[in-house]
This record gives C-alpha cells, structure tokens and sequence, in this order.
C-alpha cells in the first residue's frame, strides 16, 4: 500500500508569492516535490543546480527525503549582502536623524 502525505512548495518574488500544496508518495524528495509542483514550468529561471533550496527555512538538498507537511521553500540569489545592507540603512538612518 502506498502512503501519500501533503507538502507545500513556495517560491516567492518581490511581487509575487506562489505557494502550492501538493500530495506525494513517501519517499519522495525535494527535487521531486518541485518538479511536481510546475513551479519550474512557470519560472523557467529556476535552475535546481544553483538555486538554494530548504524546508521550513533550513537549507536541504535536492534529494532530501520528505516527511508530512514539509514546506519546501525555493530560495532566489541575493542581490545585496545582508551585512551591507544593513550598514546601508544605517547610513541612510543616521542621515536622516542628522537632519532634525
């Protein structure tokens, strides 16, 4: 008898956020969840060798087994590192208060 379990597959972009519930077999990974998904069909950007890829925020590999009710999430390359960014809000921030 084959067992089947719910999953999520989510990819989000600045403007858009997809989120899809799908039923898979145990066994199955994460790779295998997003093919499934049609995510890659619908942004033909994702490249599963490059893109980073996690469950519920922690990094996986593609051949991850899934348990029920896993969330796999697609992550996009960041455009800035997190540690400039944040020195560059602080400089904007103290510009700012300078100004009052």
């Amino acid at each position: 008898m084959t067992v089947f379990f719910q999953v999520e597959v989510v990819y989000a972009l600045p403007h858009i956020q997809i989120l899809e519930k799908l039923d898979v077999s145990a066994g199955c990974t994460v790779e295998q969840a997003i093919k499934c998904s049609g995510i890659l069909d619908r942004f033909p950007e994702i490249d599963l060798t490059k893109n980073k890829l996690g469950i519920f925020g922690k990094f996986s590999q593609p051949e991850t087994r899934l348990s029920p009710c896993d969330r796999v999430e697609i992550y996009r390359p960041l455009i800035i590192d997190p540690k400039e960014a944040r020195r560059l809000r602080a400089k904007k921030s103290l510009r700012t208060e300078n100004r009052r």
